[in-house]
């Protein structure tokens, strides 16, 4: 009877182990520390200002830092520091100046090669592709909006918008995208709102999509507390822009022209994107340059019916000038996929649902939230379970004990037959 009941003990404690072991291994994974975490730049938060944009208002507090996802969004590799690029690949060509880079197939969502993806940096005006997403998602290209005076006197750069002009959205987002016009974004934002409603509109549409380094302070891109992004979020943003034809149709066009409008002439707005029409295959950006955030790029390029998009945060303009640095960096990454090398990574966005609790609107999230937390989506999942992963390894517990119990009674009354 004793070496029944041994053994019977003997497989309740293996099963016990087992069955403990396999329900915390998630909780011990989705807790270990990003790869390379504690030694990377920015990893929290962008570089100091330069100057005073980012000072808060009288009475405001400037926000905490998003919540780093404890679990790097695009695979591990994208947590890593300094250059990331394909085992055996050779290195990105000199004179590249960007503290953050990402190079992507567009098509695929893979990271062809990337520098500090998820370092935390200002976006300057590659933010309006955010906010170009709201519109695009929200308003009719063929709604009429009026320009207010505060509209038309913006910080510059500008198309020039005319107080109690009337002007179409699709118009509009012309001189959003083609010629970065704050006076345009601070329409557009005024159209969804006021400012505060259109920078949590685009804070919501950022969280929807799984852009958690992202958190938009004005809708221009011009500087303001908490502001914050990364290579990997407008990666991530400027590959679900692309897939609007809207958007798109607006990032190629060479030029365009604004109708007379209050007795002003026509304005001509020429696309700033300087690799248009000169890089082979060029399909359109956008470009953006602050004091604190310097200079940001996006761009994308087809060659051989691959389509590939660099994003570059805080670079420079010399050795070279940062469209030609962009050219290189596609160059390189086109060289990859003809090596056909192993991705390093995957852009991986959460599609918003056609319609939500907020009536259908796709930048709303839907708990109602309008902001972006910086909640990650293990951190997410975790929430849905109340229980908690406690809860279920004490509960368990209990049922292999009561389990064990029978066996072990059973054991005994067979033994003693």
């Amino acid at each position: 009877m004793h070496s029944v009941v041994s053994r019977s003990l003997k497989v309740f404690t293996t099963t016990l182990a087992a069955a403990l072991l396999a329900l915390s291994t998630p909780a011990l994974v989705s807790a270990a520390p990003q790869q390379g975490g504690g030694q990377c730049a920015n990893r929290q938060a962008p570089p100091p200002p330069v100057d005073t944009s980012e000072k808060p208002a009288p009475g405001k507090q400037v926000p905490a830092p998003l919540a780093v996802p404890p679990v790097p969004i695009g695979g591990n590799r994208m947590a890593e520091c300094g250059l990331i690029t394909p085992d055996g690949a050779l290195n990105p060509p000199d004179g590249n100046t960007a503290a953050s880079w990402l190079v992507q197939d567009l098509d695929t969502g893979a990271v062809v090669a990337a520098k500090d993806p998820h370092a935390r940096q200002r976006p300057a005006s590659l933010i309006k592709t955010l906010l170009a997403l709201v519109v695009v998602t929200q308003l009719d290209p063929q709604q009429p909006i009026v320009a207010t005076k505060e509209d038309a006197e913006q910080e510059c750069t500008c198309v020039g918008l005319v107080a109690g002009g009337q002007y179409t959205v699709d118009q509009l987002l012309h001189g959003l995208l083609m010629h970065s016009g704050n006076d345009v974004a601070h329409a557009f934002a005024t159209a969804l709102g006021g400012v505060d409603s259109a920078v949590a509109k685009m804070n919501a549409l950022a969280a929807k999509i799984g852009a958690l380094d992202t958190r938009a302070a004005t809708p221009s891109g011009l500087d303001g507390p908490g502001m914050s992004t990364s290579a990997y979020d407008l990666s991530l943003i400027f590959h679900y822009a692309m897939k609007q034809p809207e958007f798109a149709k607006v990032v190629a066009t060479k030029n365009f022209e604004f109708p007379p409008v209050g007795g002003k002439p026509a304005i001509p707005v020429y696309n700033d994107n300087k690799l248009l029409g000169v890089y082979p295959g060029f399909l359109g950006g956008k470009t953006g340059f602050t004091d604190d955030a310097r200079h940001t790029y996006v761009g994308a390029a087809q060659r051989k019916g691959k389509r590939l998009a660099v994003v570059m945060l805080r670079a420079e303009q010399k050795p070279t000038k940062v469209v030609d640095q962009a050219a290189k960096l596609l160059d390189y990454g086109f060289a990859l996929e003809d090596d056909r090398a192993v991705p390093v990574g995957r852009i991986t966005y959460q599609a918003p649902a056609a319609t939500s609790a907020n009536g259908g609107d796709p930048s709303v999230l839907a708990d109602g939230g309008t902001g972006n937390g910086g909640t990650s989506a293990v951190a997410s999942a975790a929430k849905e379970d109340p229980f908690g992963v406690t809860g279920w390894i004490i509960t368990l517990v209990v049922f292999v004990i009561i389990v064990g119990g029978f066996v072990v009674g059973y054991q005994r009354k067979r033994a003693a037959g």
